[in-house]
């Protein structure tokens, strides 16, 4: 039987991948748990703890190696192929997205955007035309896709979940304020902006003295 990681140990590895990825960019061959701890914030136990999960990558008194252990993340988080992403509702959030440049090279291409406003569908976005929404199952149907991005207005959110789903889609990033259901198999995360600046205006608040 597989051994089941905590969700919070698979959330910190992107955070160990990109750290990593920029010393191996600085030329730095080896790295402690130590140095990798008070560049995270994370203890050096909890760093070695969440590694143990998948093998062994250092040796004591000696720390890891930065290839070694970029690469072996790599694989482990899936960026070593390629991934191909849709998204949908191309409005201020959509078009950020779909323009940011960061995706391609970590491994993740945008193969379509999609929109249900006429003065949008038709427009090009960094060489991508903007498809009819209403097309979204059809073209599902005819080209598999790994990840979908929802930025739709919150009241469409679970349609446009919905139809993701039952393409076959599996992994969901769902910007809109609403929360969305799917089935088990279906890896989603909601990201909502406005839900972390209420969390922090409540720390900056303790800070003033309530």
């Amino acid at each position: 039987m597989p051994i089941e990681i905590p969700d919070v140990v698979i959330d910190r590895l992107p955070l160990y991948y990109r750290l990593l990825s920029r010393l191996d960019s600085e030329g730095r061959s080896v790295v402690s748990s130590q140095e990798l701890g008070e560049e995270l914030g994370v203890t050096p136990a909890q760093i070695r703890k969440d590694l143990s999960y998948f093998g062994r990558f250092g040796k004591q008194g000696r720390g890891y190696s930065v290839p070694r252990l970029l690469d072996e993340l790599k694989a482990i988080l899936g960026l070593d192929g390629r991934w191909k992403v849709v998204v949908i509702g191309i409005g201020r959030l959509g078009r950020a997205i779909a323009s940011y440049p960061g995706f391609e090279g970590q491994g993740f291409d945008i193969i379509a955007l999609y929109d249900a406003s006429s003065g949008l569908v038709g427009t090009e976005i960094e060489g991508q035309r903007v498809k009819d929404v209403a097309t979204l199952e059809a073209d599902l149907k005819k080209t598999a896709v790994d990840i979908g991005i929802v930025a739709v207005p919150g009241e469409h959110a679970q349609d446009v979940v919905d139809t993701l789903v039952d393409a076959g889609v599996h992994a969901i990033l769902n910007y809109t304020p609403n929360r969305v259901q799917t089935p088990p198999n279906v890896e989603v995360r909601h990201i909502n902006p406005v839900l972390f600046l209420q969390s922090m205006t409540y720390h900056l608040k303790q800070r003033r003295g309530g």
